[in-house]
């Protein structure tokens, strides 16, 4: 994409997982800014194993290899950044009320997930550099489904597409383009503290799951309360019974009142 980093753009008509493609990338000294777009993955996955598949050529399906240079502590601003890129995409398509649900899903305004962020690193390289490499897949349901009819009965209800919430077609290379243009700015602002500080900013006010009760599952049980910030890391603090807690990583659900 001409005035980014991301010139290096490789399209594949089939492929097991443009996350995995980029990995194997990473390990063979590819520099920051690859981008792999597929129009079907046979094996493409989300957070927690999760599955998603659609029809070749309806979504987009694409993922970036970054090397910021962050630290540990900092490197889960590192999705956070491609979802805050992905939302401004979004956005300008048409779909006001897009939504972050924390982390980095991408929700409508009535809690249906439109896009979910994926991000691996390969810490085991072997050097500094190789170590430092992250790649950040992220599914955007761009014209799939077109209607509620589309979906499998486990996921009425659960899932939406842009063209559904747009009433019209989308261009994929349009929202490729309007993607990487929003994503450039904010990996530059991933190198500095100020940077980082207008992340967390950002996605404080683009965060849906802010005043929701929510349940958290985490490795060691579950953690339910209500979401009261994000603390200035970037993380999500939670208002339970026994005190306030700070949830670094975790599987978040929005509970229904009564839920």
């Amino acid at each position: 994409m001409p005035g980014t980093r991301f010139t290096d753009i490789r399209r594949f008509a089939t492929i097991d997982s443009t996350n995995r493609y980029l990995l194997g990338e990473a390990r063979a000294g590819t520099p920051e800014g690859a981008v792999a777009v597929a129009d079907y993955q046979s094996a493409g996955r989300g957070r927690l194993g999760r599955h998603w598949e659609a029809p070749p050529g309806t979504n987009l399906l694409v993922s970036v290899l970054l090397r910021p240079q962050v630290t540990v502590a900092d490197r889960h601003l590192v999705p956070t950044a491609v979802a805050l890129a992905a939302v401004e995409a979004i956005r300008g398509f048409g779909a006001t009320g897009v939504g972050i649900k924390w982390p980095n899903d991408l929700v409508a305004p009535d809690g249906r997930k439109l896009a979910g962020v994926l991000a691996e690193s390969d810490l085991g390289a072997g050097s500094d550099a190789l170590a430092a490499a992250v790649v950040v897949g992220i599914g955007i349901n761009a014209n799939w489904p077109t209607d509620a009819d589309d979906l499998p009965p486990e996921l009425t209800g659960l899932a939406v597409s842009l063209r559904q919430l747009i009433g019209r077609p989308v261009d994929l290379d349009a929202l490729l383009d309007a993607f990487l243009l929003a994503l450039e700015p904010r990996v530059e602002d991933l190198t500095t503290a100020a940077g980082r500080r207008a992340l967390v900013e950002e996605l404080t006010s683009t965060c849906d799951t802010l005043g929701t009760r929510v349940r958290v599952e985490l490795p060691d049980g579950t953690l339910e309360g209500d979401a009261v910030g994000i603390t200035p890391e970037g993380h999500l603090a939670v208002r339970t019974p026994n005190g306030d807690r700070t949830v670094v990583a975790g599987d978040v659900i929005h509970l229904r009142p009564g839920s």
